[in-house]
């Protein structure tokens, strides 16, 4: 055994289990190590990172793995390790400590507590010398051993003022104003100021792929007709397609972009950001049936399908951006490389149209992207645009295959219940839009998965892992499954499904509200914190909040749920002077909640047998209609959905109802389409 092994062997979290061999006395995050804070009259030093993040790689390499700071840490204070992706509660409080302390946040975060877990000083990433005016890790730990020894009054007093400031911050209510067209309009126009019309994509480098805030201004855009919304869409959906953001050889999206043109990205791959960027362009191929977004949506499923999916089903959380120590270095090409692979007419054919250039367009090597339209360098190699794109398509095939036998990224299979929800949405609605039945497939394993293993005692466990699901859930998880069970009771016409979903909003309802409004982020019977958080942002991912609220407003709409539905436009209109001051911060709350508040779902009902021909051809029109927020029953065997209710359900026939009221019913699908259409 490594003389070094520590109690984080016994983690199932493979950011945990990198530390696992630090001579760094790590514990987990648990009361034993609070204990031991109390007993030894210490304080804690708490790092939290993630298995994708870079910089999280670099601190353990250049200080968790130093004999010499492993003894300062040891002696002076108990350190414990958390995985951010585990915990977003923990996460979420330290992070703000930190942003007030220093005026920014990042991973890794380096926090240090009170033993009764109050922050009093933190930063993210230390060097293990003093470098680019930043303190030394050394340096830090042994003013701080000082500080707590010397002066603990300045200490506790920061603490205390910390405590109070925290406090504060997530007591704050606004007051509840009802959601408005008109205030929606107008937060679409804030959004778009800040369009980047070169390049796409909102402000300037470096961009993250602004899923959510698309999704909105594609749903204005649709409802009042405004030219400069959709193009403001439709090119960000492009250019992000089109460049090194996107993965042109083996699909999927990257982290971010460090650039304004979306060609150098973060290269870690989250299964968040895959989820919701392969549904908003599973949605923008039904708003505008252009090819590009619908393969971009595959390649991305393909992607996920291949390397993101357990046996069981569940879906892995993430792939670094690091191989063999170097971030990038499985994605990159050079030219020469390129050349050899392909032969030299197709090679250099492939590197015109892939901005394969010789000396490489990053760092000395190459990032394929497409920074020109293919008809537009068709033209200039004087070929057919057919023939060029047969030539894309095999060298992205071939080079594919090279790249397998590469080392490959480091990848965290645990399974995230939340995460896997939002995944779990994006397959229910390809497979729908694109009348796939092994996407259909996908939802049916994955929702049976998160049914089967990741619940204890009528309790939802936020990760698993090699057979154990660990962890309490938390709103996001709740309202995350919830929201991707809804799109599989859709996609696939199985009604354990829905009920599932009105099972976790139930819990929602009765653990996670907050008296002064809207939901908090733990249960009211979880762990102790600092303090109860509460975050109603969408930031990288959608908030448990607004996740919760799209959830109650459908279960309403499905069971015309009088309760469910003021419980939902409470904690909206709770939210909605927040997002209407702050529109991009509050992307998923805009498109899923606010919108369909102020919209009349489509509620579809399809009758008849499931596996009749009929039947499916009805689907496929449903599936392939932009219908933002719409409600489809089909495949059921008895009424009692509200939606349902004396209907034939023995007779194939499509019924198109607005707030039950039902047009007649159709069977012909152009009938059906030209009912959708209105």
């Amino acid at each position: 055994m490594n003389p070094h092994t520590n109690r984080l062997a016994g983690e199932t979290s493979p950011y945990l289990l990198q530390h696992a061999h630090n001579p760094v006395d790590w514990f987990p995050w648990g009361e034993e190590a609070f204990a031991r804070a109390r007993n030894e009259d210490k304080p804690i030093f708490l790092s939290i990172g993630y298995s994708a993040c870079h910089w999280c790689h670099v601190m353990e390499r250049e200080s968790f793995e130093d004999e010499a700071i492993a003894a300062l840490l040891n002696r002076g204070f108990v350190s414990i390790k958390v995985d951010r992706e585990e915990r977003p509660a923990v996460d979420s409080i330290y992070m703000q400590a930190v942003q007030m302390m220093t005026g920014h946040g990042g991973w890794p975060m380096s926090v240090f507590l009170t033993p009764e877990g109050v922050p009093f000083f933190g930063g993210t990433y230390f060097p293990p010398d003093d470098r680019h005016g930043l303190p030394s890790f050394r340096r830090v730990l042994e003013q701080l051993e000082l500080a707590w020894r010397d002066r603990r009054d300045e200490v506790t007093s920061s603490a205390t003022e910390i405590h109070r400031a925290i406090s504060e911050s997530m007591s704050i209510a606004p007051s509840p104003i009802a959601v408005t067209r008109e205030g929606l309009d107008a937060a679409a126009r804030q959004i778009a100021s800040s369009y980047d019309a070169r390049y796409g994509g909102f402000g300037s480098a470096p961009k993250f792929p602004p899923a959510m805030s698309l999704e909105f201004l594609m749903q204005v855009a649709e409802r009042t007709a405004d030219p400069q919304l959709r193009s403001i869409v439709t090119n960000t959906l492009e250019k992000m397609a089109f460049g090194g953001l996107f993965d042109q050889v083996g699909g999927g999206f990257h982290r971010y972009s460090t650039d304004a043109r979306w060609l150098v990205p973060h290269f870690e791959k989250m299964l968040y950001d895959n989820a919701l960027l392969a549904r908003v362009y599973v949605r923008a191929w039904q708003w505008t049936k252009e090819p590009l977004f619908a393969r971009t949506a595959r390649e991305t499923l393909g992607f996920v399908q291949r390397e993101m999916t357990s046996p069981e089903g569940g879906f892995y959380s993430s792939l670094d951006a690091d191989s063999e120590g170097v971030e990038g270095k499985f994605y990159v090409w050079s030219h020469e490389e390129i050349l050899e692979a392909l032969g030299e007419r197709d090679g250099k054919i492939f590197a015109e149209l892939f901005d394969i250039e010789e000396r490489g367009n990053w760092e000395g090597s190459n990032i394929p992207n497409l920074p020109r339209p293919p008809a537009e360098v068709a033209a200039e190699l004087g070929m057919d645009e057919a023939e060029l794109t047969a030539i894309a398509n095999r060298g992205r095939c071939h080079l594919f295959g090279i790249r397998d036998k590469r080392i490959r990224p480091g990848r965290d299979e645990k399974v995230l219940a939340g995460w896997n929800g939002w995944m779990l949405a994006a397959f229910a609605e390809a497979s729908l839009a694109f009348d796939s039945e092994e996407y259909r497939e996908v939802v049916r394993r994955n929702a049976g998965f998160i049914l089967d293993s990741m619940f204890s005692g009528g309790r939802l466990l936020r990760s698993w892992k090699d057979g154990e699901a660990k962890i309490e859930g938390v709103l996001e998880d709740y309202a995350g499954v919830a929201w991707g069970m809804l799109q599989a009771f859709e996609a696939t016409g199985e009604r354990r499904f829905l009920d599932a979903a009105r099972s976790l909003a139930g819990e929602i309802l009765e653990r996670f509200p907050n008296p002064a409004g809207g939901f908090f982020d733990t249960p009211s019977d979880g762990e102790r914190l600092m303090v109860r958080p509460r975050d109603a942002f969408d930031n990288a991912t959608p908030a448990g909040s607004s996740l919760a609220i799209a959830s109650l407003l459908r279960l309403a709409e499905w069971f015309d749920d009088a309760a469910l539905r003021t419980a939902a436009h409470e904690a909206a209109s709770s939210i909605w002077p927040m997002a209407a001051r702050y529109p991009s911060a509050f992307g998923f709350f805009l498109s899923e909640c606010a919108e369909r508040i102020v919209s009349s779902p489509a509620e579809i009902a399809i009758t008849g047998p499931a596996d009749e021909i009929e039947v499916r051809a009805l689907l496929q029109v449903v599936g392939g209609t932009y219908l933002p927020h719409r409600l489809l029953a089909w495949g059921q065997t008895e009424s009692s959905l509200p939606l349902l209710e004396g209907k034939p359900l023995d007779r194939v026939a499509a019924w198109v109802c607005e707030r039950y009221q039902c047009q007649a019913p159709v069977t012909d699908p152009e009938e059906l389409r030209a009912l959708l259409e209105k």
